[in-house]
């Protein structure tokens, strides 16, 4: 049987994105409603959740790599609080000038991630609201799936064919409900 491991992106799909373009501290942070309990739910259904995150914001020194402990560190908690587990937290900090392997839509954060869960990255499912979130499931060979929270709305104009939910929440209703449907999403 196939291990789906999914791997969902933060801002967007798990929090509010910021008006300052970046949630800078653990006071910003504001859980998208449903999300936290939509975590919990997937992990209660048997799928492993791991976060990969670009936060540039820190290459640019807006905020450190303490504050973004933080921010991670209160999510943790919300979603243990709920009944859930997050695997592991990834998060690139360069900004996009860098030329790093990490930054989505390159596929450093999703292989590090199938790594860590031993499994190969045609098992990974990236939940994500952005183009960049899907140039990175294509460069790592994993599938994709678009909430419309977030940017969402914006980047289904620009993706078709591809599987796409109202919000977390939606999406863990139906994966939930039919768990093997996310081989279909390559």
């Amino acid at each position: 049987m196939r291990r789906t491991v999914l791997v969902l992106d933060r801002d967007g799909v798990i929090n509010v994105e910021s008006t300052r373009d970046y949630v800078r501290s653990v006071s910003e942070f504001e859980p998208i409603a449903g999300a936290i309990d939509a975590i919990a739910r997937l992990v209660r259904a048997g799928f492993p959740v791991y976060i990969a995150t670009n936060q540039s914001g820190i290459g640019q020194k807006l905020y450190t790599e303490a504050d973004l402990d933080e921010i991670h560190a209160k999510l943790r908690e919300l979603v243990r609080d709920a009944g859930g587990e997050i695997k592991a937290i990834l998060y690139c900090p360069h900004t996009r000038d860098a030329g790093c392997d990490c930054r989505k839509p390159k596929p450093g954060m999703l292989l590090e991630i199938a790594c860590l869960a031993g499994v190969d990255p045609t098992n990974l499912v990236l939940v994500g609201d952005a183009a960049s979130d899907h140039g990175a499931a294509i460069a790592a060979g994993c599938a994709f799936a678009l909430v419309r929270s977030g940017k969402g709305n914006d980047t289904r104009l620009l993706l078709r064919d591809v599987a796409c939910f109202a919000d977390l929440a939606e999406l863990a209703d139906s994966l939930v409900a039919n768990p093997d449907q996310s081989a279909k999403w390559h």
